[in-house]
């Protein structure tokens, strides 16, 4: 969550015309980087953050777990992948949590373009200041997640299922925001339920996962869907946009679609919970 935070908030420091130019205008002794746009010295600081993170991999401690390494075989990789992905998503728990959290990921990231769109529109909002917006909602994402870590165990982890309803009405609202002290506010409560909603989800998906098919399999199939939640999402706000629908539109659409996901999602785990119920009964009846 710390990670998200100060990704937004570099983010938002990047396209600031006065930061940008300083960087730009920082060069090395002798060597042409060949750096002459703010674009490409935002994506030269993006890569070589990339690198950071990736050489933190090289001090990952070995677990002494012995994992036997899968084919090699193009096909075998693709029928072992699907088997997982069917098997999730068949599962009690598991398409509940895989669920809310595909659900989390694609409306969070198509959420950061309407929060800057809506800065500009309803705030008069500049883009590095709507840009700082997002971070709000980040830092709020990180208190639902404390919050949720504190107060919500695995077992009671569907209970919180609810709150992805309430996140989805909390957009709505910001059709009747107008002041940036106000929007402040109410984009940290749209975090904190975002938070709290899908770490306990994300225990259970991978708690299920673990148990059905192994970690890694399950982070790989999580990580498939939530990416595919992202680009369907976003691309479908991008031809939204483009089609000439205003951004208060936008944001009615998207807050009635996650609402009534989750609200479908919340029948879907009743309608299991039901049957689990029948069938342990019928069982003691036998016994």
């Amino acid at each position: 969550m710390v990670a998200i935070i100060l990704g937004v908030l570099l983010g938002g420091l990047l396209i600031r015309p006065d930061i940008a130019a300083m960087l730009l205008a920082f060069d090395f002794p002798l060597i042409d980087t060949g750096i002459d746009t703010v674009a490409e010295m935002n994506l030269l600081v993006i890569g070589l953050l990339y690198l950071v993170a990736a050489s933190f991999n090289l001090f990952i401690p070995d677990t002494g777990v012995d994992h036997k390494p899968l084919k090699k075989n193009p096909l075998y990789l693709l029928h072992e992948f699907n088997h997982c992905l069917r098997l999730l998503w068949r599962d009690r728990l598991g398409q509940v949590s895989l669920a809310v959290t595909t659900l989390f990921w694609g409306a969070g990231a198509t959420l950061q373009f309407i929060v800057i769109e809506w800065a500009k529109a309803a705030l008069n909002l500049d883009l590095s200041k709507a840009s700082m917006l997002q971070g709000v909602v980040a830092i709020g994402v990180a208190i639902g997640a404390v919050l949720a870590a504190k107060m919500i165990t695995l077992r009671k982890s569907v209970r919180v299922i609810p709150l992805g309803i309430a996140m989805g009405v909390g957009v709505l609202v910001m059709l009747a925001v107008r002041d940036t002290w106000a929007a402040i506010p109410l984009l940290v409560i749209v975090g904190i339920l975002s938070g709290f909603f899908v770490v306990p989800m994300n225990a259970l998906l991978q708690h299920r996962g673990h148990i059905l098919m192994g970690a890694g399999h399950s982070i790989a199939v999580q990580n498939f869907n939530e990416n595919l939640s992202i680009l369907v999402m976003t691309g479908i706000y991008s031809l939204l946009l483009k089609a000439g629908l205003h951004i208060y539109g936008v944001i009615v659409l998207f807050g009635l679609f996650v609402s009534g996901t989750m609200w479908l999602v919340k029948r879907r785990f009743e309608a299991n919970q039901r049957i689990h119920d029948d069938v342990s009964h019928l069982e003691d009846v036998r016994h």
